[in-house]
């Protein structure tokens, strides 16, 4: 089961696994850069992307049980469209959230959807809650994840709006690449007996690599 192992890994590695922040080197150069600079912020986006655990293991509960590519491609544009709206405005207008209060929220966003991927909130309350409404909810807290990053950063003003539009284009490109890495593995275990048998042990593996990154981040609000 690679994508439980996945979960796996980002359990016993924390200290690598949750950093959604960007890398050192790149706040540096981040610091430094002035004027338009497309191709870095493109690429500074795409590698946020491609490396940001928590970002991709809620993509991967998103789509867990999604077979239809137009079923994928909405609820992976909602996502889109949520963290792109708040990650743009929180930059260009100042606005940030406590870093590790928002990466704790996106934390609890991986435990909500593996809960809902394991019909708890049927069981529990009788009810399904709106899939896609959620979907975009949380891509909203994503994006001020992000936002809230590249503001402790101070990026340079000369330059802002294009230099955060060519990120942001990255970061959908990284998107595309993480989802289709994804659907790959996806594709190959949902044709193995295996699948259906631990799917539910996957999304629990999950729920608690959610758990922890909360855990982790709570702890660094009270004690840092």
């Amino acid at each position: 089961m690679p994508l439980l192992l996945f979960a796996l890994v980002f359990i016993a590695f924390p200290g690598d696994a949750l950093a959604h922040a960007v890398a050192e080197g790149d706040k540096g150069y981040i610091q430094e850069i002035t004027g338009v600079n497309l191709i870095s912020f493109l690429y500074l986006g795409a590698k946020h992307m491609v490396t940001g655990y928590d970002h991709i293991l809620f993509l991967l509960g998103v789509i867990f049980f999604l077979y239809k590519m137009k079923d994928i491609g909405i609820y992976v544009s909602l996502f889109a469209i949520g963290h792109s709206t708040t990650m743009l405005a929180g930059v260009y207008f100042n606005f940030g959230i406590n870093s590790y209060l928002i990466d704790a929220i996106i934390g609890l966003s991986i435990v909500y959807k593996a809960l809902d991927n394991m019909g708890a909130y049927q069981r529990w309350f009788g009810v399904q809650p709106n899939t896609k409404a959620a979907t975009l909810i949380f891509g909203f807290f994503h994006g001020f994840g992000l936002s809230s990053k590249i503001l402790d950063y101070e990026i340079s003003p000369d330059g802002l709006l294009p230099n955060l539009l060519a990120f942001n284009v990255g970061v959908e490109v990284g998107q595309l690449l993480a989802l289709g890495a994804i659907l790959i593995v996806m594709g190959a275990w949902r044709k193995t007996p295996s699948f259906l048998k631990h799917a539910y042990t996957a999304n629990t593996v999950m729920m608690a690599a959610g758990f922890l990154l909360i855990g982790y981040q709570l702890t660094g609000y009270f004690v840092v």
